[in-house]
């Protein structure tokens, strides 16, 4: 999934931005492995690699690593460039959620899937705005949409649409799980992470002007209400 961020400056505070950046892709690694955990339904993505890991042997998150991978081969011919959070994506997630299923034990309540469910949401949204707000690059899922959508002129949303409608299609014949879950994360991700993004964007402070650090009123308070 892809979410624009807040217009503003963001080039300042390079070290909150690298925080931010491998807080979200951590926290987002872990909110897959609950959602998996939950058993009730996963993202279009992580429905492709669970099918793709179910045939091939290979631990999910190892999917999501290779998958990852393969996707920037086809920023080539979009000409997209990645950066550091593109390849940091590539790695964290699938390391990062292989050690979650590893340190979280199989369900079987109903009762306690469910409140899982809804946390692995609520952190994914959390997670998203946290690394997205860092503005290091784009994850390589989101490099394919941004890049078809130049390519092609069609509108991200229907960009999107199609790619992940393709992807989940293609989970679902391979094995992987649709339900509930994949229906609850489409309808929430887009507001969460709206949300967090805003709450989370990194702004360089602002140079205050030499009347206002003399401790005399700017023209702008005098102009403008409170």
């Amino acid at each position: 999934m892809s979410m624009i961020s807040e217009p503003g400056p963001r080039r300042g505070l390079p070290v909150r931005r690298l925080v931010q950046l491998y807080t979200g892709l951590t926290l987002y690694g872990v909110s897959m492995g609950l959602m998996l955990r939950a058993e009730l339904g996963l993202e279009p993505w992580s429905v492709l690699n669970q099918g793709i890991s179910r045939h091939t042997g290979l631990s999910i998150g190892t999917v999501t690593i290779v998958s990852g991978a393969l996707i920037l081969l086809l920023w080539i011919p979009l000409r997209q460039r990645p950066g550091l959070g593109t390849v940091s994506n590539v790695v964290i997630l699938g390391l990062v959620m292989d050690a979650t299923l590893a340190w979280v034990p199989e369900l079987d309540s109903l009762g306690a899937r469910i409140p899982l469910l809804a946390g692995a949401v609520l952190l994914n949204g959390a997670a998203t705005g946290l690394y997205i707000s860092a503005d290091f690059g784009p994850g390589p899922r989101d490099g394919l949409m941004t890049g078809l959508h130049r390519r092609t002129g069609r509108p991200v949303r229907l960009v999107r649409t199609c790619i992940e409608v393709t992807v989940l299609a293609a989970g679902f014949a391979l094995g992987g799980s649709v339900g509930v879950g994949t229906v609850v994360y489409a309808l929430a991700i887009g507001p969460l992470a709206q949300f967090f993004l805003r709450r989370f964007a990194v702004r360089a402070p602002e140079k205050r002007s030499p009347v206002v650090a003399r401790g005399e009123p700017s023209p702008e308070r005098a102009i403008l209400p409170e």
